[in-house]
């Protein structure tokens, strides 16, 4: 019942999202093209829900010449490729803006698993273990306030796994809310590095809220 009531905020919170943000949207395509050369929006196959794919939308942070379909974390010297705007729009997750148009269109949820890309194997294998692949992938999820780049695949899809358990009204809020924190503070962005943080102390952070 819930996941229908889910669906239903995040048409109209994405709709309201795409008229509010415009202007935003405008500032920021203008910034990219005078960037660099290139194309603003980067587009991506993703995993969405039941291991169907579609294509991510982001604002493009890095050089047309990067290796397509890598993580960034697997890159050799990833800031290298990471643009002068790159950079900006990273740190304030502001490159995340235009997937508000696969929240509307259905592709995705405001809260949910982070899709992940086609070849990430190890992560949608493990995502399988907790049914973390049943549900739309989300613009944030419980994991992104839990570590973000910083964390192992192991613990990353526990955590998804985490929130499919508990899929609420509740839930959506906390992923929310703590999201607006993470983003102020740029918490758990690693550029060209995952699995940084502790997993111990980080099952322990989990556990506590």
């Amino acid at each position: 019942m819930y996941l229908k009531v889910k669906r239903l905020i995040d048409i109209i919170l994405s709709l309201t999202g795409l008229i509010v943000l415009s202007p935003i949207y405008l500032i920021l395509i203008i910034a990219i093209k005078l960037d660099s050369r290139g194309p603003v929006l980067f587009k991506q196959k993703r995993v969405g829900i039941n291991k169907t794919y579609f294509n991510i939308l982001k604002f493009r942070t890095m050089r047309i010449d990067t290796p397509k379909d890598t993580p960034t974390h697997l890159l050799e010297k990833p800031e290298q490729y990471i643009t002068k705007m790159g950079r900006f729009l990273r740190k304030t997750s502001l490159d995340e803006l235009p997937q508000i148009w696969n929240i509307f269109v259905g592709q995705m949820s405001i809260i949910g698993p982070r899709p992940a890309l086609w070849n990430q194997y190890d992560l949608i294998e493990e995502r399988d273990k907790y049914r973390a692949n049943d549900v739309p992938p989300g613009l944030t999820g419980w994991a992104q306030i839990n570590g973000r780049d910083e964390l192992p695949i192991e613990l990353k899809a526990r955590l998804d796994g985490e929130y499919v358990e508990k899929i609420s009204l509740w839930m959506d809020g906390k992923c929310f809310l703590g999201t607006i924190v993470s983003v102020a503070k740029s918490d758990g962005i690693v550029e060209g590095g995952t699995g940084v943080k502790n997993e111990v102390a980080s099952s322990k952070e989990s556990i506590s809220k």
